[in-house]
């Protein structure tokens, strides 16, 4: 399976010898990891840049000799006395608590250097890591999880053509804005020159010609992809349905109306799980003053009379009478 039903596609990237060109792309290559990682990558940073200023102002101060100094106006940094009062105030520093017991004098020019030091790189850390746990927890990704596809596709005549049909719906009251839909067939193939294509990519038309690709998806809708001459369909007949393999990838993406951010929902049907001559249960019920959506038949379906001959069967079939007439 290419894509899984809930959307994650099978792909693994081995072999990748120039690993460093994730780190061309470090804030993306961050972003993109798991949250557990995330976390101790956001801990990792801060723990150890606390660590390496705490070691700085250790060794300023160890150099200085404001350990042996009696005088607290003579010293670098005053209440400096240890490795721990070192990281104590590095922290400070970096996050600007000053709680008041410690400071810094002006009696040694490094020690304001070093403030200065930690001040900036302090403030690019704290730029790209809250941007990153900023950028992670405002991803749409969690929004696709309201979006439904049916379980299964279905092949069945709709206004006198055969039709593939699935179903797409929005659990939330909250819309996708311009929501479009694609469908793309994955098949490995050979062509005439003898070359091997494999997970080859067909597309679909699922209504780009006519605009009903781009979907008002307030109640749940059935996109139907009508099986003509430019259909990868048009000579497949029942029999042949189950002696294929194909898998059909179904791509919902829009903008999340709440952020504006752009979400995007996937899920795929392979063979087995695209039906002949069945047709979806209606989901749609007109109420006193308001439409209402039964999401417990959203993926049923029920048998209807399809012949099992091909469309491009069916459509010569259809052409025989107009030929005897000649």
């Amino acid at each position: 399976r290419f894509v899984t039903k809930k959307g994650h596609c099978n792909v693994r990237h081995g072999n990748v010898k120039d690993r460093l060109r994730y780190f061309a792309d470090l804030f993306t290559s961050i972003v993109d990891l798991k949250w557990s990682y995330n976390v101790a990558i956001f801990v990792a940073t801060y723990t150890s840049t606390w660590l390496i200023f705490a070691f700085l102002w250790w060794l300023v101060a160890f150099c200085r000799g404001d350990f042996e100094k009696v005088n607290s106006d003579e010293v670098c940094v005053i209440g400096i006395d240890s490795f721990t009062s070192a990281f104590l105030f590095s922290i400070e520093t970096q996050v600007t608590i000053g709680y008041g017991t410690r400071a810094i004098t002006d009696v040694c020019p490094e020690a304001i250097i070093l403030l200065l030091v930690q001040s900036i790189f302090g403030s690019i850390v704290d730029a790209f890591m809250v941007g990153c746990m900023f950028v992670k927890i405002s991803q749409p990704n969690k929004r696709a999880e309201t979006l439904m596809f049916s379980d299964k596709s279905v092949i069945s005549l709709r206004d006198g053509k055969m039709c593939l049909m699935f179903r797409v719906g929005d659990l939330r009251n909250s819309h996708i804005v311009e929501a479009q839909i694609r469908a793309k067939l994955i098949k490995s193939r050979q062509t005439q020159e003898g070359e091997f294509m494999a997970l080859d990519q067909t597309d679909l038309d699922v209504g780009y010609t006519t605009g009903a690709d781009r979907l008002f998806l307030v109640t749940p809708l059935i996109i139907c992809h009508v099986i003509d001459e430019k259909s990868p369909f048009w000579n497949m007949s029942e029999t042949d349905l189950k002696e294929e393999e194909f898998e059909i990838v179904v791509i919902l993406e829009g903008m999340v109306e709440a952020t504006g951010m752009t979400c995007q929902a996937r899920s795929s049907y392979v063979e087995d799980e695209v039906l002949w001559g069945q047709r979806f249960m209606p989901v749609l019920m007109l109420e006193k003053g308001f439409y209402d959506v039964n999401y417990s038949n959203f993926h049923d379906h029920f048998e209807v009379d399809t012949p099992d001959a091909s469309a491009k069967d069916q459509h010569l079939m259809k052409q025989l009478p107009l030929d005897d007439a000649r």
